[in-house]
């Protein structure tokens, strides 16, 4: 059984130490399956289910009456397989390119003007994006009136770094409808940029959203 392996061996133990990439398909599937049977540890079973479909290649097209054929495998855990099997050919079919490209100012005011212009309250949002300039995600960092303790670096970056982005856009709104930078509009922005430049990602813009005009502290030469 694969708890006579040693512990450093384990696929889930070896997963959470040294990340997925670093399992074998066998070692993956046996995490997926969990148990062998009674007379194999889950390891040979995983191995017997690759040697029987020739590896991945034909297992991502076989049928539960395929897969259950394989001794070890019932029907639960057939469908485990071919649920995990589905969400990544869904992953790999994910249209990155449909993704909002940022090449300048106006494009970032665009993609939130009509989402903040109407806010009541300051709302300060981070828009993280890739090498292309793609935004991978949208954060609402916190919603109050603008201060540099309350803006930290951290909470700006952390996502970041969670989202493996490659460089951060920063807005927040003006409820008056001014978007007149303020000193600690300035001074938030300062802080990033530094903050940026010390752990390699890049604050490429800090917008000030107003009623259907923006101010961007790049142009103004404050990034």
């Amino acid at each position: 059984m694969i708890r006579d392996y040693p512990e450093e061996e384990r696929p889930r133990e070896r997963l959470l130490k040294d990340g997925p990439e670093s399992l074998s398909n066998q070692e993956l599937l046996a995490i997926l399956l969990r148990t062998g049977s009674k007379d194999e540890s889950v390891i040979q079973v995983s191995n017997r289910l690759l040697h029987q479909f020739e590896g991945l290649r034909l297992l991502k097209d076989a049928s539960v009456e395929e897969i259950t054929a394989i001794k070890g495998i019932g029907h639960a855990k057939a469908v485990q397989i071919m649920a995990s099997i589905e969400l990544g050919r869904r992953i790999g079919k994910l249209q990155y390119e449909d993704r909002y490209v940022i090449r300048s100012p106006e494009d970032g005011a665009k993609y939130v003007m009509e989402d903040m212009r109407f806010l009541s309250q300051e709302h300060f949002v981070c828009l993280y994006l890739n090498t292309k300039n793609q935004v991978i995600h949208r954060q609402t960092i916190f919603i109050g009136s603008l201060n540099a303790s309350i803006v930290h670096p951290r909470e700006v970056f952390k996502e970041a770094f969670r989202r493996s982005a490659a460089s951060v856009i920063c807005i927040h709104n003006h409820p008056s409808g001014d978007p007149t930078p303020s000193r600690e509009d300035i001074e938030v922005t300062k802080r990033l940029v530094e903050s940026g430049k010390i752990i390699g990602i890049e604050l490429l813009d800090h917008l000030i959203i107003g009623e259907h005009k923006y101010v961007s502290l790049k142009e103004k030469g404050y990034v």
